[in-house]
């Protein structure tokens, strides 16, 4: 019964920040780990960021550009990105689930999945 809606994402020129926002119901939201994964045009989906005890994790490309937080009160996640690149460009989708921190970085650990909004970075 868990569902995920996704917003925030744009248009932004090379260099630019969005704050994207995973909005989680349907249970208790403090019990599961939410991540970010993208999937740009002929591309695989990767894996963007998750968090998870307290820890937070990372795409490399990702690092000092992108931060994850979350708002238990809100029921919400959040991904900020900033000095976007056109390499960023995807749709981002939000995934909830109970993945072992070895696991995290793939899509079968997480059992839910919002319908993804699109990021174009693009002069």
């Amino acid at each position: 019964q868990v569902q995920l809606v996704e917003s925030g994402g744009g248009l932004v020129q090379p260099g630019g920040s969005l704050r994207l926002s995973c909005s989680f119901s349907g249970d208790v939201f403090s019990r599961y780990t939410v991540a970010w994964f993208r999937q740009a045009p002929g591309n695989e989906r990767e894996f963007v960021s998750a968090f998870k005890g307290g820890s937070t994790y990372y795409l490399d490309s990702a690092k000092g550009r992108f931060t994850i937080s979350r708002d238990n009160a809100k029921k919400a996640v959040y991904l900020q990105m900033n000095y976007l690149r056109p390499e960023d460009t995807a749709v981002y989708y939000c995934a909830a689930g109970h993945p072992i921190t070895s696991s995290l970085r793939y899509e079968s650990s997480y059992g839910y999945w919002g319908q993804g909004t699109q990021v174009t970075v693009s002069s």
